[in-house]
């Protein structure tokens, strides 16, 4: 018996040489709308004035004080920096819908941090500061006005997006696998299915 022959896959230069290319991490898609500009960019504002407030508080560490302000603030309200408290606005981590952590403010506002750390390079530390500024501000700024849910850059490394705290107040939250497969969880479920098996065994003896 004969069958018809397979035709030849096409491979790519990279494919013959031994090379993959490796995809980027698709965002989760979000089922929240774009947040308001105004209020993104007031609870900015005020968590620049309040870092810097810090900076002047904490004496000769307040440049490291602001900078771990910045990277953490908006995993410290459940998703909302105090800036983001005051402007009704708060960060969500899109694969479980639940607020940020830590973690994920960290991620998002590593290129705020980039900034702030040419702010401390020695003697060319201003003039870094200022390009890094200007270079990362107008990126972030310019992500955020053309992407349909608003995320910019750091959104995309965090998968986490700014929306309205009032839309997000009755939305579910979607356990992670992590929490489905908690080993408390399994031996609760686990229980009632063992107790059903024994009294069916009972009615048949």
């Amino acid at each position: 018996m004969s069958f018809p022959a397979r035709a030849p896959a096409l491979m790519s230069d990279d494919d013959r040489h031994g090379l993959h290319v490796v995809p980027m991490p698709v965002v989760e898609s979000s089922p929240y709308p774009k947040a308001s500009i105004l209020l993104r960019a007031g609870a900015r504002l005020a968590d620049l004035c309040l870092a810097v407030a810090i900076y002047r508080i904490t004496g000769p560490a307040g440049a490291v004080v602001g900078l771990l302000y910045l990277l953490f603030a908006d995993g410290m309200l459940q998703g909302q920096s105090p800036g983001k408290k005051l402007f009704g606005v708060k960060v969500i981590y899109l694969p479980t819908r639940s607020p940020a952590r830590h973690r994920d403010s960290v991620l998002r506002n590593a290129p705020f941090g980039l900034v702030v750390l040419l702010g401390l390079m020695p003697e060319v530390g201003f003039h870094a500061f200022l390009g890094g500024a200007v270079l990362v501000g107008g990126l972030e700024t310019w992500k955020v006005l053309r992407d349909p849910l608003g995320m910019r850059l750091g959104d995309s490394w965090a998968e986490t997006q700014v929306v309205d705290g009032k839309v997000v107040a009755g939305q579910p939250m979607v356990r992670s696998t992590a929490d489905a497969r908690a080993p408390g969880r399994v031996m609760r479920e686990a229980l009632p299915r063992r107790a059903r098996a024994a009294r069916c065994a009972a009615i048949h003896d």
